[in-house]
């Protein structure tokens, strides 16, 4: 399939990945919020990965094979956030900020998700029709 659709699948795959695990530390971040001196976290792959997939285009030889290699080679990114805490146990977590993160991230991986539903259910009928 990845004939068909070049490095589409593959990138669709490592992007639902990431969602994954934003998805993981917004939890734990929910679940840490009456933790003494717990500082949230979060994640952070989208310029990173654009970056990698602008420079891997723009080579002249195989940019096909550079791009699935930078798909390949990209990595999550999960930092802590070092911002002082309102509160008087050192807690940094914002539970607002955390529900929109959620929500957000929610959206966007069923997004991606029906992205890719679609691509393959239009494979599916014009496979049918030969």
């Amino acid at each position: 399939m990845s004939g068909i659709y070049g490095n589409g699948v593959a990138l669709t795959e490592r992007v639902l990945d990431y969602l994954w695990g934003r998805q993981e530390v917004t939890l734990n971040n929910i679940a840490n919020v009456d933790t003494p001196g717990f500082k949230s976290q979060y994640v952070t792959f989208e310029e990173v990965m654009a970056q990698m997939l602008s420079e891997a285009s723009a080579r002249s030889v195989a940019p096909g094979k550079a791009v699935a290699e930078a798909i390949d080679s990209s990595r999550l990114g999960i930092h802590t956030t070092s911002s002082e805490s309102n509160r008087l146990d050192g807690n940094n977590v914002d539970m607002d900020q955390e529900q929109v993160s959620l929500v957000r991230n929610a959206y966007e991986y069923q997004y991606i998700l029906n992205s890719i539903s679609n691509d393959i259910s239009r494979l599916k009928s014009v496979a049918r029709t030969f």
